[in-house]
């Protein structure tokens, strides 16, 4: 990076910067005419001088010009005008050359404003590329919240300051210059005044503005630092609540927010006091201009003509010079900042570009081993980690990494992963340096995965095939007016120093993953996801979520094949008639009152309970039949029985569970509103309160909670009030609640309720994990398994992944690592928050499922438990950093050494 931002700013807009300062020098031209314009109106036409006669008249718009050699060439000789018209004519020129000056400073802001914006763009981007090109052990001593605000925040001022770096001291210096050289002209005194209050103004206040950089780079720092707390905040909340700390940080935060406060305050104090002085320098000159000035017009020195065209001149010498002050400020508080992002991200050494070259052609496979020589890892206290390890790992081999926790054991697959950069000696493939290999062949033929893993907002689709987005192969398909956008965005990008590359394109590389393209990739998915024991999660989250009927149109046309073949299939096994249907005609006695009312699913968030029980409609569907009494008193029971038996309960005990309409926080309020409410009249209640009260039996289930209060008398009122509201529904209703229907797909349901159609009997405990099973084979059956699976995929993983548990991070991690198909497989402890009899599972899924016929991937495996060692063709035993022990299963198990305490 240059060190100097006008350097750098003068090297990538060199040309740029040269054309704006030449349309400048153009402006200036007319500007100074502006000037002069006032002085001839007033003494010509308005005081008639050269119209003393009458009828006399003056030349107008004579243009003539002597040259050298050549002598006087005459262009136009002008007309001739009288007093009023020249008047006129002057008065047009005075607006055209306002006209015309308004152009100039449009033009060159236009400019300005998005050379800045590209250099922003440039500097920007240049920075993200640095990040992607710090050496792994950096990212240990920087906060991802501080980089984030330098890159976003902390530039952007750069970006303004490139338009006028160059071009704000030739506009406002010539402009202010301009103005005084007018001056100057009129009268020699009156210029010298104006020029004295501006060397006051151009010497002092820099002067004082030197304080204002230094409390502006404190704010500036100290800001940074809050960004970089607060960050440590979110990602640490769950240690902050473990262990009580939250008034501690609380404490923190204060603390740096009083300080930012008398920063900030110190800064306005100086600030305003260097305005108040600027402004009483700026203010002083007119008055010297009206005292001097009158006083030399009232003695005939200076005519009238004159003094208007000094005051009209410093009128506009203030705006110039105050904004030249501006920009002198703005330029060392830029510099500082661009100092700080400097020190920040000039880290050496950096990733080589050439390691980050885009690669769209295949690369091939890799068949020499990885060799290491003497290798040599510390950690940043400069403890060794590996001391001095050489080994040799071959293609299509499986290797055992084991050893107690600090050997060395996580270390080296580290630095086979690239993760870590060694101190001392070489990892090399092929006689080539593993570090000087470009990411297209590391990042493609070795893979790696550990428990330190991160995923990135989006679903679990995208997350999967991430690992095989390296290049872009495939242009998107646009419309014509989106192609020209898209070349647009190019041809800036291109001059910004962006690359071109298209994000929309598609870039997975489907014959990585063993796959033609995306209508396979599902089948190339199903081995890695069933290796690693996802696929089960990945179904149950399908089945939880609503469907989008437009793109599984499959699905949607089976919905009523399915429910059938559930029903048959429940029938031929112990389930019987575990699912209780949704009839019309009748109440379902498994599902709430509130559902049975409903008969339908409403499409959230556009509806809700909330919004549902405030609509017009559904009021006056309430008083007419009479349900608003019914439900009422059958709140007022549930409440009461609710109370009696919960309220002498701690929070946390498990009949809570149970409890659908009310929580253990809920207790206390109902049993004061059931104290207020001991007339039970519904008329004695209060709008609220019947809500509250009404709400408890909308969530009631008979079977469930067995308070016996849905007598066959409410029950058909319910199914009766239901009817009634389904054939009056009014049109705004009808389109956000789809009522259930046997025969047709509800696409504001979930996938299980659609396939139900119906509600589980409360029985059986494990009846839904039964049925779960009986869906998942009719899903293969009826060819609908990638469909569901699909629906799964959609699942918004949620910011870091954190909407996953860490038991499927894992998986999920592992799985992606598989889906790449690589000829080097490195696990680092990948599956630490896995219980062991599953870790062994998926360990003997992939040793054995990796290694068939036509694709045997070598896998370095960090164990944690050793017993698994016996799976593969090698084992190294690390422990305090040194390679110990060596060899097959069968020969270290017999030794007495290390390997054999491990395991017993």
């Amino acid at each position: 990076m240059e060190k100097s931002l006008a350097r750098y700013i003068w090297s990538n807009t060199r040309l740029q910067q040269l054309w704006i300062l030449a349309v400048v020098a153009l402006s200036m031209v007319p500007y100074f005419l502006s000037f002069d314009l006032p002085k001839q109106i007033v003494n010509g036409p308005i005081q008639g001088s050269g119209f003393e006669g009458e009828g006399a008249t003056q030349t107008f718009m004579h243009l003539s010009y002597t040259f050298p050699l050549i002598g006087k060439v005459e262009f136009f000789q002008g007309v001739q005008l009288g007093r009023e018209q020249m008047l006129m004519a002057l008065s047009l020129v005075f607006l055209a050359l306002v006209v015309l000056n308004g152009l100039f400073k449009f033009y060159i802001n236009t400019y300005k404003g998005r050379l800045g914006e590209r250099m922003l763009r440039r500097i920007r981007f240049q920075l993200i590329d640095r990040v992607l090109r710090f050496p792994p052990n950096h990212f240990k001593r920087v906060k991802s919240a501080e980089i984030a605000t330098m890159i976003k925040d902390e530039v952007e001022p750069m970006g303004g300051f490139t338009g006028d770096a160059f071009v704000s001291p030739a506009l406002l210096g010539g402009q202010a210059l301009t103005a005084l050289a007018f001056i100057i002209v009129q009268n020699f005194w009156l210029g010298m005044i104006a020029a004295g209050i501006v060397g006051v103004q151009a010497v002092v206040i820099p002067r004082m503005r030197k304080r204002l950089l230094e409390l502006g780079r404190q704010r500036q720092l100290t800001a940074r630092e809050l960004s970089g707390r607060v960050g440590e905040i979110v990602d640490g909340i769950g240690t902050i609540h473990g262990n009580d700390t939250s008034n501690l940080e609380r404490a923190d935060i204060a603390a740096r927010l009083g300080l930012i406060f008398s920063i900030r305050y110190d800064l306005y104090q100086w600030k305003f006091l260097v305005k108040f002085l600027n402004n009483f320098l700026a203010q002083v000159t007119p008055f010297l201009f009206y005292a001097i000035g009158g006083y030399l017009a009232l003695q005939g020195r200076l005519d009238i003509g004159q003094l208007v065209a000094v005051i009209s001149a410093y009128k506009d010498l203030p705006g110039p010079l105050k904004e030249l002050i501006d920009w002198d400020q703005m330029r060392q508080d830029v510099q500082v900042k661009y100092q700080q992002v400097y020190e920040q991200f000039n880290v050496e050494p950096l990733i080589d570009d050439s390691i980050h070259k885009v690669a769209i052609e295949e690369v091939a496979a890799l068949a020499a081993p990885i060799i290491v020589t003497n290798l040599a890892v510390s950690d940043d206290s400069g403890a060794k980690l590996i001391d001095h390890v050489s080994v040799e790992i071959k293609p299509n081999e499986t290797v055992a990494v084991v050893g107690p926790n600090s050997s060395g054991a996580e270390a080296f697959a580290e630095a086979l992963g690239r993760v870590v950069w060694p101190n001392s000696g070489r990892i090399t493939i092929d006689g080539k340096d593993l570090l000087e290999l470009p990411e297209s062949v590391s990042g493609r033929r070795i893979s790696y995965a550990s428990s330190d893993l991160y995923f990135f907002q989006g679903t679990l689709r995208d997350n999967l095939l991430y690992g095989l987005k390296h290049a872009p192969l495939k242009d998107p398909e646009y419309d014509e007016q989106t192609a020209q956008e898209a070349k647009w965005h190019a041809a800036e990008a291109i001059k910004a120093g962006n690359p071109t590359l298209d994000p929309n394109s598609d870039w997975v590389d489907y014959r990585a993953a063993g796959a033609t393209g995306p209508g396979d990739i599902l089948t190339a998915m199903r081995p890695a996801l069933d290796a690693v024991l996802i696929t089960e999660d990945i179904l149950d989250l399908a089945l939880r979520s609503t469907v989008d009927t437009h793109v599984h149109t499959k699905l949607a046309e089976h919905i009523v094949d399915l429910r059938a073949a559930l029903r048959e299939k429940m029938q031929q096994s112990e389930l019987g008639n575990i699912v209780v249907p949704f009839d019309f005609d009748s109440y379902n006695a498994q599902a709430t009152v509130g559902e049975n009312l409903l008969f339908g699913s409403m499409k959230r968030p556009i509806m809700n309970n909330r919004r549902l029980a405030a609509h017009p409609y559904f009021q006056t569907l309430f008083r007419e039949t009479g349900l608003s009494n019914d439900l009422y008193a059958m709140g007022l029971e549930i409440a009461e029985n609710a109370v009696e038996l919960f309220h002498d309960l701690p929070p946390d005990h498990p009949f809570f569970q149970q409890l659908t309409f009310m929580t253990a926080d809920d207790i206390p309020t109902y049993q004061a509103l059931l104290q207020k409410l001991s007339s039970r009249k519904f008329d004695d209640a209060t709008p609220e309160e019947r809500s509250a009260i009404i709400r408890l039996s909308f969530a009631y289930i008979e079977p469930r909670h067995r308070f016996g209060l849905l007598t066959d008398e409410l029950t058909a009122k319910i199914v009766s009030a239901r009817k009634q509201f389904h054939e009056n529904i009014p049109d705004d209703l009808a389109a956000v609640i789809e009522r259930y229907d046997p025969e047709h797909f509800i696409s504001s349901a979930s996938l299980m309720d659609n396939v139900l159609f119906g509600r589980i009997a409360y029985q059986r405990a494990d009846a839904s994990e039964s049925i779960r099973s009986i869906m998942v084979g009719l899903f293969e059956t009826l060819d609908l398994f990638d469909d569901v699976l699909s629906i799964g995929l959609e699942f918004d993983v949620g910011s870091g992944g954190k909407r996953l548990t860490m038991v499927q991070r894992q998986k999920l991690n592992l799985a992606r690592t598989l889906l790449r198909r690589s000829d080097y497989i490195i696990l680092n402890r990948p599956l630490s928050a896995l219980d062991q009899r599953v870790q062994d599972q998926i360990t003997n899924n992939l040793v054995n499922e990796l290694h068939h016929e036509g694709e045997r991937p070598a896998i370095v495996w960090v164990l944690s438990n050793a017993r698994l060692a016996a799976l593969f063709d090698r084992i190294l035993l690390f422990d305090r950093g040194s390679l110990v022990e060596a060899g097959n299963f069968p020969e270290l198990s017999e030794q007495n050494g290390m390997f054999k305490e491990l395991l017993s």
